[in-house]
């Protein structure tokens, strides 16, 4: 008897023990790991690119960098997963990464339908149409019978044949696997238009040999809110995820810059003591130092400074603020305060 409660004693501290270890969140994972492992684009200019040397910069890295730098104080803990469209969403519910920031929009069928979470909209993004300016065209209604390239594991084919329907126009569509092959297609006229976000369109155009050979057309046929992915089920670092986003957004709305930050004059002290006072409370419910979001403000920048450097009107996508501007500036970029 002593032997088989002492075997069952042994089996229920495994089980405990296994139970722990299955329960552990991401978080955990990520800080055991010593490395954030983050979903990214296969390369899109201003989004997620790689140089020469495999050096990995733009909008959607600068996030995980930005995660990387509250849980570890370190930007650089980051292993970068470039991951197609039809790829991405397997990638994260398979536990390949740890989060997704890859130019996703936020929709019922994959909150719902995929079991994940959007952490928050990172950038507020729409339909549109690229063609060449020689071809005179000023407006989607005039696309009548034109063939237009659309990328597969999108919801781009079906918004844009829905558009054209409810203006009873007929358009054809070509379909491609890769961003790569779309472009090369319309490059080489086999398609008269491209269709995607109009922020991916302003990234494949900065790719031409003559960007200002084309044009992006006004109309914006979608709603596209992009944001950070995580799996569901795991709240708390959702919840992670969510507040390092809204921290940047704040950041900017307080006025704490990289640059203030640095500051060795007051400015500096006063900025690093306002960065202190916003990110107490999820330093306590995380387990962060006070100054995690001096921290990953200093590593990164606050959105604007992120958005500026990788998409803004001095960068080669020339993307003006628009509604992603603060809504105290006139555009509807707006975080939970902290």
């Amino acid at each position: 008897m002593l032997r088989l409660a002492s075997a069952i004693a042994a089996m229920a501290l495994m089980f405990a023990a296994a139970t722990v270890a299955a329960s552990a969140g991401t978080l955990d994972d990520v800080r055991a790991r010593g490395t954030l492992r983050c979903g990214v684009s296969e390369g899109l200019p201003g989004f997620s690119d790689r140089d020469a040397k495999g050096v990995w910069s733009g909008f959607d890295v600068d996030f995980c960098r930005a995660v990387a730098a509250a849980v570890f104080a370190n930007p650089a803990k980051v292993e970068y997963a470039p991951l197609s469209a039809v790829a991405r969403f397997p990638a994260l519910t398979g536990g390949k990464i740890d989060v997704l920031s890859r130019n996703s929009s936020w929709t019922a069928a994959v909150d719902v339908g995929l079991g994940l979470d959007f952490a928050g909209i990172s950038y507020h993004d729409g339909q549109g149409f690229l063609l060449p300016a020689l071809d005179g065209f000023t407006s989607a209604l005039q696309l009548e019978g034109a063939v237009i390239c659309v990328i597969t594991g999108t919801t781009t084919e079906a918004s844009a044949a829905a558009y054209f329907d409810s203006k009873f126009m007929k358009v054809k569509f070509l379909e491609f696997p890769t961003r790569l092959q779309a472009r090369a297609a319309y490059v080489d006229r086999k398609c008269d238009v491209f269709t995607a976000d109009r922020s991916a369109l302003a990234a494949e155009r900065s790719l031409m040999k003559a960007p200002d050979d084309h044009v992006i057309l006004p109309e914006v046929i979608t709603k596209e809110p992009l944001g950070p992915v995580t799996r569901e089920g795991d709240p708390k670092w959702t919840d992670f995820v969510r507040w390092v986003l809204f921290g940047l957004i704040n950041a900017e709305e307080n006025g704490i810059t990289s640059a203030g930050l640095a500051d060795p004059a007051l400015v500096g002290a006063e900025q690093r003591g306002l960065a202190i006072t916003m990110g107490k409370a999820n330093a306590r419910a995380f387990g962060l130092p006070d100054d995690w979001l001096a921290t990953v403000i200093g590593a990164v920048g606050n959105y604007g400074e992120i958005f500026d450097r990788n998409l803004g009107e001095g960068s080669a996508l020339r993307i003006g603020r628009g509604i992603n501007a603060l809504w105290t500036d006139g555009g509807i970029l707006y975080a939970p305060p902290m």
